[in-house]
C-alpha cells in the first residue's frame, strides 16, 4: 500500500488509515477478541496508520489498539491520538456511556474539556499509558470548536513544543468543519488537519476554504467520514448522512451516484472511498472500521480499478463539479 509523508516531516501515513472509534465500541460492543481480529485484518492487508483517541471509549480504543500494535516492530507503523478532552473518574459509576457519549462502555470516567497547555500534556501522558507507547507519531487537537482561541494560544504552542523536542513527529486539528482548520493552517505552522465528511462525493465544502489552503503551505489532509456516516456505503431509506436520517433529497443524490458506479461495475463505497485522494493535499483516507470483515472489504476495494471514465460520467451527471480534482488510478495506470 503507498505512503505519503505528512507535510513537511519524516511521518509517514499509508493511503487508507484505521480509524479506531468503532474498536472502542462506537454505538454496540465489540469483544477484546473481535477488536484484535480487526486489527489483525488491517495488518494484514497493509495498513499502517492507526487513529484512536481517548473520547473514543472512556480510553478503550486506545488500550485496545496498543495491545495490537505491540506485536510490531515500532517504526513498521503511525499512530496518532488526540488531546482536548480529559478523562476524569467518575467516584460511583452508573450506567453505561452511550447516552453521553456514543460508546457501549461502562460510565468509569467523565469528559472534560481541557485544552490548556497542562491539559495538553496530561492528555498526552495519558494516552501514552494506555497505549502502552513511550511516544506517538501524531497529536490532534480533539474538536476544539467551541474553544477555539484556547486551542489556538494555549494547547498549539505545546503541540508545537513537543513537537520541537522530538517528542510527536507531527501535530494537527481533527474536526468535522472546514472553516476552523483553514483558520489553523493559515495561522499555525500545524502538519496535518484530520477532516471529517467535510471532502467527499456529497460535501465537498472543504474545496472552499481548507484544502486549497493546505495545499498553498504544504499541510497534509486526512480525509475521514468519507461516506458521510454511512449513506455514501449502502444509500437506502432511512440511511444516515452526518449521523442523521438523510434528506429526500441527499438520498436521492447517493443513488444516482450509486447507479453512475454500477454502470463502471463499482460499488458505491469503493469510489466514495477513493474520491478524497484525488486531491494533491490529501494524503490518506481514515475508515472506522469494527469488525475484520469490513477491514478485509476496505482493502479490496481500494484495490481495485476506478476508471478515469467514472469521474467523467459524475461530471456529465451533474454530481460532481467539473473543477473538483479526482483521483488517477495507481493501480492501473497507463490502462
Amino acid at each position: 500500500m503507498s505512503t505519503h509523508p505528512l507535510g513537511r516531516t519524516a511521518v509517514q501515513v499509508s493511503e487508507l488509515s484505521f480509524g479506531a472509534a468503532g474498536i472502542g465500541n462506537l454505538a454496540t460492543p465489540v469483544t477484546d477478541r473481535e477488536a484484535a481480529e480487526t486489527l489483525a485484518a488491517a495488518w494484514a492487508g497493509g495498513i499502517r496508520t492507526f487513529d484512536t483517541a481517548p473520547h473514543y471509549g472512556l480510553g478503550l480504543s486506545e488500550r485496545r489498539l496498543g495491545a495490537a500494535l505491540r506485536e510490531h516492530p515500532r517504526t513498521a507503523y503511525t499512530v496518532s491520538t488526540k488531546v482536548g478532552r480529559l478523562l476524569e473518574p467518575v467516584d460511583d459509576p452508573v450506567g453505561d456511556d452511550l447516552a453521553t457519549g456514543g460508546f457501549a462502555v461502562p460510565a468509569t470516567h467523565r469528559r472534560v474539556w481541557d485544552f490548556s497547555a497542562d491539559g495538553v500534556l496530561r492528555s498526552l501522558e495519558a494516552s501514552l499509558g494506555r497505549l502502552g507507547l513511550d511516544q506517538v507519531d501524531i497529536v490532534y487537537l480533539h474538536d476544539p470548536d467551541d474553544h477555539a482561541e484556547q486551542a489556538l494560544t494555549e494547547a498549539y504552542p505545546a503541540l508545537e513544543r513537543l513537537r520541537g523536542e522530538g517528542v510527536v513527529g507531527a501535530i494537527g486539528v481533527g474536526m468535522n468543519q472546514s472553516a476552523l482548520p483553514a483558520r489553523f493552517v493559515r495561522e499555525t505552522d500545524l502538519d496535518v488537519v484530520l477532516l471529517a465528511g467535510r471532502y467527499t462525493l456529497l460535501d465537498h465544502s472543504g474545496l472552499a476554504d481548507l484544502l486549497p489552503e493546505a495545499e498553498r503551505r504544504g499541510v497534509s489532509v486526512v480525509a475521514a467520514g468519507v461516506f458521510n456516516s454511512g449513506l455514501l456505503a449502502n444509500p437506502r431509506p432511512g440511511a444516515s448522512y452526518d449521523y442523521r436520517a438523510a434528506p429526500e433529497d441527499v438520498l436521492h443524490r447517493a443513488l444516482r451516484l450509486q447507479d453512475v458506479c454500477a454502470l463502471h461495475g463499482l460499488p458505491l463505497r469503493a469510489a466514495a472511498a477513493r474520491f478524497p485522494l484525488g486531491h494533491p493535499a490529501v494524503a490518506s483516507v481514515l475508515l472506522g472500521l469494527r469488525t475484520a470483515d469490513q477491514v478485509r472489504d476496505a482493502v479490496a476495494q481500494y484495490g481495485r480499478h476506478v476508471p478515469a471514465a467514472l469521474w467523467d460520467d459524475l461530471r456529465a451527471e451533474g454530481l460532481l463539479p467539473h473543477d473538483v480534482p479526482t483521483p488517477i488510478d495507481p493501480h492501473h495506470q497507463g490502462s
